[in-house]
């Protein structure tokens, strides 16, 4: 995990909570318009991945619970976990990918309206992702999946001065990588072959020698398009494009996309497809339904986007006609730490993953709020250019006062908040009712993360193991843990 060279450990600030009446006055809990939808507040809930549905990717009663209890704290908008596009297996990630996931979600829809008596609107993170495989153990890697070439038996003849190298057989070559030391290794291989043997295979939106990538300009409009109309015959109130973090869109638009095919390079041709995609999604379902997008304000990456490109990627979709933009931080594979053998690597390990997701070991800034300033730069650039689209803060939001103070200065429009509604699913009913004091606070570990990085089911430190023997709870598969936060009545 990343580490600041000289760390700070802050507090949780300590904060003064709303009287009832305050809190119906505030800006946070006035009613916004979305598009052709009007949201009771300007609270909101992103999209977290709780590690609940089955292998095949349909939504199981645990799904159903785990958004039936957020809906139960009445946000304005919940938005469901990042949904799978297409048809390829997935793990246990919800898929939207063909109609037989549809019953499923559709009980979902249910479910948040019930629970939420309809107060909350639902909207669902739809996103498409490329090959990402688990670090091989060295012996399994050079005899199965690297590829001997004879750059590599040049290579090795050059290093052991030894010309027979040079029509030597595979296995041969095999068994002496399998043998050699590292710094061998290092001047044998290429770049992306020491990756996938220290990190795992990954493909990128660059591998344009591999026909399925060559081709995802021309196939992905279409796949998102279905995936918002079936989002939208299920119920759901929109769809959030994801632009974000290490996925297949969020590569279109990295400043690392070199694609020589008019789909990279310039910032001008990498948004190119993620507006394809955007009008191929509005086409489907009209313009009377929601379709928001989540990006990156900064990819933090060396060589990657800085504000000024995130700057211009939100103004051109504002003007493509983007309900909301919703904005992130970081989150890559580039900068991840190196996995352990036989797990994938993590795109939350680096620095640009504690810009996605700080913890209160930080540096003299501090985690909270720390992407603000890049939504509020979007926000007066979307302004400037003359449009009104809503843009949503995220990232270490926790008190009513900060959320207030972001809505009164004009850094955005929305407050959404993903560790600290986790922490207390009852934030916003307490806070609207005065019941502030009552707030169960994020302390920012990132214990959450922790287990999103395992891919285990996902809960909170602060209420997973409390309470255990009372009747009915619904356990963790480890049998440790309680799957949902305790109950609140006002």
């Amino acid at each position: 995990m990343w580490k600041f060279a000289k760390p700070i450990k802050h507090q949780i600030p300590e904060t003064r909570w709303p009287s009832a009446d305050q809190a119906a006055r505030s800006l946070l809990f006035q009613p916004v318009q979305i598009g052709p939808v009007t949201l009771e507040s300007c609270t909101w809930v992103p999209a977290m991945v709780p590690w609940r549905a089955t292998e095949d990717g349909f939504v199981t009663q645990d799904n159903l619970d785990w958004y039936r209890r957020f809906a139960e704290g009445r946000p304005a908008t919940l938005v469901v976990e990042a949904t799978g596009v297409r048809d390829i297996p997935s793990g246990p990630l919800l898929r939207i990918g063909h109609d037989r996931f549809l019953p499923g979600l559709q009980k979902l829809v249910e479910t948040v309206r019930g629970a939420s008596k309809g107060h909350t609107r639902l909207f669902i993170q739809i996103i498409d992702f490329l090959a990402v495989k688990r670090r091989p153990d060295p012996t399994k890697y050079f005899d199965r999946f690297l590829a001997i070439t004879e750059s590599h038996r040049q290579a090795i003849a050059e290093i052991m001065n030894d010309a027979t190298w040079l029509t030597a057989s595979e296995t041969t070559v095999r068994e002496f990588l399998k043998s050699t030391s590292a710094q061998v290794i290092d001047q044998v291989l290429d770049e992306r072959e020491r990756e996938s043997l220290r990190f795992g295979y990954r493909e990128r939106v660059t591998d344009t020698h591999l026909p399925h990538i060559r081709e995802l300009p021309q196939v992905l409009p279409e796949i998102f398009a279905d995936a918002a109309h079936r989002a939208r015959e299920t119920g759901f109130d929109g769809v959030e494009l994801h632009y974000a973090h290490a996925y297949t869109m969020a590569g279109f638009l990295g400043a690392l996309n070199n694609r020589d095919d008019g789909y990279g390079g310039p910032r001008e041709n990498r948004v190119r497809l993620p507006l394809e995609v955007y009008r191929a999604v509005r086409r489907r379902v009209g313009n009377d339904y929601v379709v928001g997008v989540r990006f990156l304000g900064d990819e933090v990456i060396t060589g990657g986007n800085r504000i000024e490109d995130a700057v211009y990627f939100g103004v051109e979709f504002a003007k493509a006609g983007f309900d909301y933009l919703s904005i992130s931080k970081g989150g890559k594979f580039e900068d991840a730490e190196q996995p352990k053998v036989g797990q994938a690597v993590y795109p939350y390990t680096g620095q640009s993953g504690y810009e996605c997701m700080p913890t209160t070991l930080s540096d003299e800034r501090g985690p909270f709020g720390r992407a603000v300033p890049l939504v509020a730069a979007i926000k007066k650039a979307v302004n400037r250019a003359g449009c009104k689209t809503p843009i949503v803060a995220t990232g270490g939001i926790t008190t009513f006062e900060q959320a207030e103070q972001i809505l009164e200065s004009g850094q955005a429009d929305i407050i959404g908040m993903a560790r600290q509604a986790l922490a207390d699913p009852d934030w916003f009913r307490k806070v609207k009712l005065g019941r502030g004091d009552g707030v169960r606070r994020c302390t920012y570990t990132n214990y959450c993360e922790a287990l999103d990085q395992a891919h285990r089911q996902v809960t909170c430190k602060l209420w997973d193991r409390k309470e255990l023997d009372e009747p009915g709870i619904t356990m963790a598969s480890d049998g440790r843990r309680r799957l949902l936060a305790p109950g609140w009545k006002p």
